[in-house]
C-alpha cells in the first residue's frame, strides 16, 4: 500500500506570497507609469516589455522553496 503524504503548508503560503508579490509589482509599475507615460511610445515599449518579464525572476527561489523546503535547488 502507498504511503499517504501529508500536504505541506508551504504551497498555500507560497501562493499567497506570489499574489502579494504580484500586487506589489503592479503598484510599482503603476507608480512609475506617470513618468514612463511621458516618454515617446517607442521608448515605452521596451520598458514595459522588460517590466512584464522581470517580475517573474524573484519567484524562482520561492517556487523551489515551495517544492523542496530549501531556497536553492
Amino acid at each position: 500500500m502507498a504511503q499517504r503524504v501529508e500536504p505541506s503548508w508551504r504551497k498555500p503560503a507560497g501562493a499567497l506570497a506570489i499574489l502579494a508579490w504580484i500586487f506589489v509589482w503592479i503598484i510599482l509599475i503603476a507608480t512609475g507609469s506617470r513618468w514612463v507615460g511621458g516618454l515617446h511610445t517607442l521608448l515605452q515599449l521596451p520598458i514595459y516589455l522588460v517590466a512584464g518579464v522581470v517580475w517573474i525572476l524573484p519567484l524562482r527561489p520561492l517556487m523551489i522553496w515551495m517544492e523542496t523546503g530549501r531556497w536553492r535547488a
